[in-house]
Formats: structure tokens, sequence, C-alpha cells
């Protein structure tokens, strides 16, 4: 069976003393009244998530870098490597953020190489995909979708792709306070498990985490996350303030 994830986006946000504060009440409220059957991840700046695994109950919280690089090691001058990651503690490892892809020209033969090297460093990639707003007017958001998946993760073995995560992020939904419709989330999260059967087989699809990302809060958590595609979050703004993120968790 398919595991339930809820995983925390913070983005450029938080200091480390910040972030040990915010992981250490996601912990405590997690221990108390969480929900045993969420798998919860934390994905924090790289130069937290040291200290940020030495703060959570790794038997009920997962860590991730919200990025790496896309070379193993070398003269990359800034760069943060899938190895050095791993060598933190963390566990998960976001790929393929509209983020990244559209602020800092992520293209799918960078995500090609992070994703190898995540695997090679034994990190759970949470790979991101999602169409921007001219897509969906267009109508043409299930094709925009699909050569994302064709160009990156459908180049996997499907052993390799039953160890990673989808979020899926109508990028029209990201920080803007709308969110796609409990119906749009859905049928696009539903389409994505017919793509990944056409390609690895129904049972591979069955077993694949796809989360939905995208102004999910502790509003609309429990409707999204009752339909039968949506297997959880990855949660930007609301997952920096641990009582909305524990509302969230206890959305299924």
């Amino acid at each position: 069976m398919r595991k339930k994830i809820v995983a925390g986006n913070w983005k450029c946000n938080t200091t480390v003393q910040e972030g040990i504060e915010l992981a250490k009440a996601v912990n405590e409220l997690v221990a108390k009244e969480g929900n045993k059957n969420v798998v919860v991840v934390l994905g924090t700046p790289f130069t937290h998530l040291t200290s940020v695994v030495a703060s959570v109950d790794a038997s009920r919280i997962g860590v991730a870098s919200q990025n790496c690089a896309a070379e193993a090691k070398g003269a990359f001058t800034g760069e943060v490597s899938a190895a050095m990651v791993k060598s933190t503690g963390a566990g998960y490892v976001i790929l393929g953020h509209s983020e990244r892809r559209e602020y800092y020209n992520e293209t799918s033969e960078t995500l090609n190489k992070k994703v190898a090297l995540s695997f090679a460093n034994g990190l759970t990639p949470i790979y991101c995909c999602g169409e921007p707003l001219s897509i969906r007017e267009a109508g043409t958001q299930n094709g925009f979708v699909k050569t994302q998946l064709d160009e990156t993760i459908f180049n996997l073995s499907a052993e390799e792709f039953l160890k990673l995560v989808i979020a899926y992020e109508p990028i029209w939904a990201i920080g803007t306070g709308v969110t796609a419709s409990t119906q749009q989330a859905q049928d696009m999260l539903a389409y994505i498990r017919s793509l990944i059967a056409d390609k690895f087989g129904a049972a591979v699809a069955e077993e694949t985490s796809i989360l939905y990302g995208g102004s999910c809060n502790a509003k609309n958590a429990a409707e999204l996350f009752s339909q039968p595609d949506i297997d959880g979050g990855l949660i930007g703004g609301a997952s920096l303030k641990a009582e909305d993120f524990i509302q969230i968790i206890n959305g299924f």
C-alpha cells in the first residue's frame, strides 16, 4: 500500500535557530497528536539540515534538502552535492520545483543528473511537475506534464521509479492563495497515475505516492486528501507554522 506523505518546503525562510525551533515544535506535535499513518518530511535550507535531523525523531519525521547539485563533486563553487546532503542524515531531496525551473533555468537534462545522483547516494527524490497558468488556460496541461515526466523520471527503470515520490504543483497555485479545485487536483493526479501505469504497469502505479502542492493549507487539506489519487501534500507557507502543519498532517 502506498505511503501517505506530508512534506513541508520551507523554501528560503528561517534562520538556523528559527528552523531548529520550528522542527522541535513539529516534532513535539507529531509525537503528541500526529497521524501515525502519515510520513512527515521537513524540507529545509541546506544550512539547517544537520541541526534539524538532530532535532526530530527519525522514526516519525524525515528531512529533505530542497535541491542538490547536478555534479558529484568538483570545482562548482556554491553547490551542494547529493553526497553532502546524505552526510547530514537527510533522507529526501526535492527536485524540479517550479521555482528552480523558472528562476534558475533547470532543464530536464539537469534534473536527470540530479535524480541519478540522488539515487546513487541513497536519497529519495520528491520530484515536482506542474504547469503555468498560460498552459492551464489553454487546456493543454496534460500534455505539458506528460512531457515533463517523459523527459525525466520516465527514463528510469521500474525498480528505480518505485524509490521516488511525485509532487504535482500547478504553478499558478503556488504562493498565490489560489488552490486548484479538489476535482482539478484529483483529475491531474489520476492522469499522472495513468501515465505511470502505461509506462511501468498497474502495480507500480498503485505503489507510487503522488502529492499535491499549491496553497494546500489547514482548511482545505482534508478535502484534498479525501480524493483517491491524492496521497498527501508538498506544503509551502503553511509548513512554517507548526500548528498549521499538524492540522494538515491530520487531514487524512
